[in-house]
């Protein structure tokens, strides 16, 4: 049922993004952290998502013309990992702080308040976009509910 499938790629991409601005939050509590427990400085995390289901919109409508059933979900996204973002730490000279180097540099957390920022406004109008595409469907059933009265 289309119906559904739709409702099943709208909650995949609320799913993933709100994963994605969990992440997000999680970078931006750390960008001061400077001990982890795995030693050294905190790395910022990254959300990589993976488009769901193998076939094109155009396949799956050849399919269902020619009456085909294709299995499974016919779209939406999924979280494949939570990746650490390999760039360089930041070094701060401070001799003071208790994990200063030798040289008094501190290795920072490589989280950029800018990128972080643009990050979170950028899922969170894909995460509106999806709720907005929701309350269609929820009106375009409504209004199909109706005609049958």
């Amino acid at each position: 049922m289309a119906f559904m499938s739709s409702i099943n790629v709208i909650g995949s991409g609320l799913t993933a993004q709100q994963l994605r601005l969990d992440v997000i939050s999680e970078n931006v509590t750390n960008a001061t952290t400077t001990r982890t427990e795995g030693g050294g400085a905190y790395r910022r995390k990254l959300v990589v998502f993976q488009a769901e289901g193998t076939q094109t919109p155009f396949q799956a409508a050849l399919d269902r013309a020619r009456g085909v059933v294709s299995s499974g979900q016919e779209g939406g996204v999924r979280v494949v990992q939570i990746a650490e973002d390999p760039s360089d730490f930041k070094l701060v000279y401070d001799p003071t702080h208790p994990d200063a180097n030798a040289d008094g540099y501190v290795e920072m957390p490589n989280v950029d308040m800018m990128k972080e920022i643009t990050d979170a406004m950028a899922a969170a109008q894909a995460y509106s976009a999806n709720v907005t595409a929701l309350n269609v469907l929820k009106q375009v059933a409504n209004k199909g509910l109706e005609i049958g009265q």
